[in-house]
């Protein structure tokens, strides 16, 4: 596969994730501004927007949630927002359009056209419904129309890395403030995942039970280390090697590393500093998106659609 098509599926894959995720920590976050009249808004939205790798607008002395939501959710220049995501993800499917199936692209061209410029505040968790519904309905896609080919694979490593990613960010937004840190029932309903570990804990969530389902669990599709064993499984897929001694893969070394610090890190130590760890996380997705582009996307100069800043 030419290096342009891979390396443009495993963008498609990134930012369609990353459109899904972001909607889902602004959804959390602004409905808790909404019913919690004690949080103060200025600093919740300012810890966001850094957990989020953006940096709070410097005309305004304090920031608000309309403030987030024109960052975030529709500004076209922020590589953080879902507007920049979704524009993003077309783009490089017209870049890939001799392997990207019709139907894919047409989802994506759609998608694109219709996302608005300016949001109303009574549409907002309409958008973020729509923006959910519009991610999983192009995964569904791939997934049902796409042989499980390099091509697939680029798409779900890209995927995986990036929601190994936006689950140790929604993680880490736990512990923003004692005041607007959500519950941890909150952040299961955001991940899709409250009825999944009902079903495993048989209980309401408490802080180590829900955090252990989030970071360990190896059958929910949402939990890190999930992410993580699919990252490692597709780039075994494409890169297969068989070393006598370690590993010379860069991705797998930086995956490895850290799936194994959570799995034999006690809970409770990973609980005491949560932050810590998750931004150990989002470094280690960093680094392995790195060394995949160094493999096997060398180019002299990286083209501005693709950068990734946060």
């Amino acid at each position: 596969m030419l290096s342009r098509i891979a390396e443009s599926l495993f963008w498609i894959g990134r930012y369609i994730e990353r459109s899904d995720g972001t909607a889902r920590i602004l959804d959390v976050h602004l409905q808790l501004l909404l019913e919690d009249p004690w949080i103060d808004e200025d600093t919740a939205c300012r810890s966001l927007l850094a957990v989020m790798g953006t940096s709070a607008p410097e005309d305004v002395d304090k920031v608000t949630r309309e403030d987030v939501l024109a960052r975030l959710a529709v500004d076209r220049m922020n590589p953080a927002s879902i507007a920049y995501s979704l524009t993003a993800a077309r783009e490089n499917a017209r870049r890939a359009r001799e392997i990207v199936s019709t139907e894919l692209w047409e989802c994506l061209n759609t998608t694109n056209a219709r996302m608005p410029r300016r949001l109303q505040t009574d549409k907002v968790h309409d958008f973020f419904k729509w923006t959910r519904e519009r991610a999983a309905l192009s995964v569904g896609i791939v997934d049902s129309s796409t042989s499980r080919d390099e091509a697939w694979q680029f798409f779900t490593l890209g995927r995986s890395i990036e929601r190994t990613d936006m689950t140790a960010r929604l993680l880490a937004t736990r512990s923003l403030t004692e005041a607007s840190g959500p519950s941890w029932t909150t952040i299961l309903r955001s991940c899709g995942a409250y009825e999944a570990y009902v079903r495993t804990y048989r209980g309401m969530p408490s802080a180590r039970n829900a955090a252990e389902f989030l970071l360990l669990d190896r059958l929910f599709p949402r939990s890190i280390i999930y992410s993580i064993q699919r990252a490692e499984e597709c780039m075994s897929a494409i890169d297969p090697r068989e070393d006598r001694v370690g590993h010379s893969n860069q991705v797998l070394r930086a995956l490895g590393r850290i799936r194994n610090d959570l799995e034999y890190r006690p809970i409770s130590e990973i609980l005491s500093e949560l932050p810590r760890h998750m931004d150990r996380v989002q470094r280690v997705s960093r680094e392995a998106s790195e060394a995949i582009k160094s493999r096997f996307f060398p180019t002299q100069a990286e083209p501005s659609w693709i950068g990734e800043t946060s």
